[in-house]
């Protein structure tokens, strides 16, 4: 499973849906960043393969970052989460 997340301006938990396969994370990840590029479409919805019906909407202008990553059980056993947002406390 593949989690694409999505940051957004001025809130500091994340949004994310989970995909089934590397291709299908990466080609929502190469429209979230498309989106970005271009501004177009103002209004960007992705949908989750995990849970069906899952769907998010969101304002390209709010979002600030988008990462993908394989969700893996031994992600947690440090209890940081994956991504550039996990920092090491030193």
């Amino acid at each position: 499973m593949y989690i694409v997340e999505l940051t957004l301006k001025h809130t500091a938990l994340p949004l994310s849906i989970q995909k089934q396969s590397e291709d299908a994370a990466k080609a929502a990840y190469d429209n979230v960043v498309k989106a970005l590029n271009s501004g177009q479409p103002v209004l960007l919805e992705l949908t989750c393969d995990k849970q069906e019906g899952k769907k998010v909407a969101v304002l390209v202008s709010e979002l600030a970052a988008v990462q993908v990553y394989e969700k893996s059980g031994t992600s947690t056993s440090s209890g940081k989460a994956p991504g550039f947002f996990a920092m090491a406390a030193e």
